[in-house]
């Protein structure tokens, strides 16, 4: 299933896209930088589904989004007084932020690494749909592992024909650079993935607070 994203018809796909995130479903769906993949992430049906479907080895953890900073506390222990900090300057947008995760959430989430990987993202459908939904849901690049993400509907067609059971079409995405990825589980912030949050303006922010 497609839909186009219009003004008139905004609120009730997103509604369609949160009822077939809730049973079970993949959705695709336009971010600030690509098109992303979502399923409902306590569901390891769905988890280990999306996983075939893009191709992803297993060692590779699945990144999350969630629309409000309260549904941390259903996915991490605590977090470091740096995180909080690149929080608030930098969620919502494109900062893929690892912190350390609660007991019980799927190994597809964490792979073994008592870790998970999180966003809060900048002003998009993405970020819509997970305020809408409530609850966290994957936001993986929507490609083939490997290959480039998805700019647009087409491409995710391209790569995935039917297999998606609903394509949110909201035209071209900026792409550029994907999402910074930081690992923040520690006192020292490392930078695993450069992206759209520059190295700098993290360094900037690190050492304002020394």
């Amino acid at each position: 299933m497609l839909i186009k994203i219009t003004k008139n018809n905004l609120s009730e796909t997103l509604e369609k896209a949160v009822e077939i995130l809730k049973k079970g479903g993949i959705i695709a769906f336009p971010t600030e930088t690509f098109y992303g993949l979502g399923v409902k992430s306590d569901m390891e049906d769905s988890l280990i589904r999306l996983y075939e479907l893009k191709k992803r080895p297993v060692k590779k953890p699945m990144p999350l989004i969630i629309g409000s900073r309260k549904l941390l506390s259903s996915l991490v222990v605590s977090k470091s007084n740096a995180a909080t900090a690149l929080m608030d300057k930098f969620w919502p947008g494109p900062l893929t932020i690892i912190l350390d995760a609660k007991k019980g959430l799927s190994r597809y989430l964490t792979v073994g690494t008592g870790m998970v990987a999180v966003r809060l993202p900048g002003e998009s459908f993405a970020l819509l749909l997970a305020k809408e939904a409530g609850f966290p849901i994957t936001g993986t690049s929507a490609n083939i592992s490997g290959m480039p993400p998805a700019e647009d509907a087409e491409a995710v067609i391209k790569y995935f024909g039917d297999r998606i059971d609903l394509i949110i079409d909201g035209g071209k995405t900026p792409g550029g650079l994907p999402s910074t990825i930081v690992d923040a589980t520690e006192g020292d912030i490392k930078i695993l993935r450069k992206g759209a949050v520059s190295y700098s303006d993290i360094k900037d922010l690190m050492e304002k607070r020394t």
